[in-house]
C-alpha cells in the first residue's frame, strides 16, 4: 500500500509544472485574452512575446517572472523581467532508526523544487510597454 501511496505522490510532484502552462493562464484570463489582436493571442498561445506587449500579455505568454530587477541607461530606468529554464527536479530521502529493542522507525521524503537553470529570456519594459526582448541562443 505505501508503494501505491509513494507512486501517486511522484506521479503528482512531475505533473506540477504543468498546473502553470500558458493554456491554464489564457483560461484563467480568457475575457482579457479575447480582446488582444489576433496577431497578439497567436503570439501568446505559442509562449512569445514581442515588443509593444503589456506586463499582463507578458504573464499570459510566459508566467510569472523568475527574477525581476531595474536597469539604469541613459534612456531613464527600465524593468527586466527573467526567465530561468525551469525543469522539475526531484529529491528523495529514506531515513531510520532503531529503538532500544522497543521498536523500529523509519521515514520516507519526496520533494520537488524548480531547478535553478540559467536564464534563458529576459524582456525589458520601457514605458509599461516591451521594450526589448533576449533570448539565449537555441530559444525560439
Amino acid at each position: 500500500m505505501k508503494t501505491k501511496q509513494l507512486l501517486c505522490l511522484v506521479l503528482l510532484a512531475a505533473l506540477l509544472p504543468a498546473c502553470a502552462s500558458t493554456d491554464s493562464r489564457i483560461r484563467q484570463e480568457q475575457s482579457a485574452f479575447d480582446s488582444y489582436p489576433p496577431a497578439v493571442q497567436a503570439k501568446i498561445r505559442a509562449g512569445q512575446v514581442g515588443i509593444g506587449f503589456t506586463p499582463a500579455q507578458v504573464r499570459l505568454a510566459l508566467g510569472k517572472p523568475d527574477r525581476i530587477y531595474n536597469r539604469e541607461t541613459t534612456a531613464g530606468v527600465a524593468e527586466v523581467w527573467a526567465y530561468r529554464e525551469s525543469q522539475s527536479a526531484f529529491s528523495f530521502g529514506v531515513g531510520g532508526f532503531s529503538g532500544g529493542g522497543s521498536g523500529v522507525g523509519a521515514g520516507v521524503g519526496l520533494g520537488t523544487a524548480p531547478d535553478s537553470g540559467e536564464e534563458k529570456t529576459r524582456v525589458t519594459f520601457t514605458g509599461g510597454l516591451v521594450s526589448a526582448v533576449e533570448q539565449s541562443a537555441g530559444v525560439q
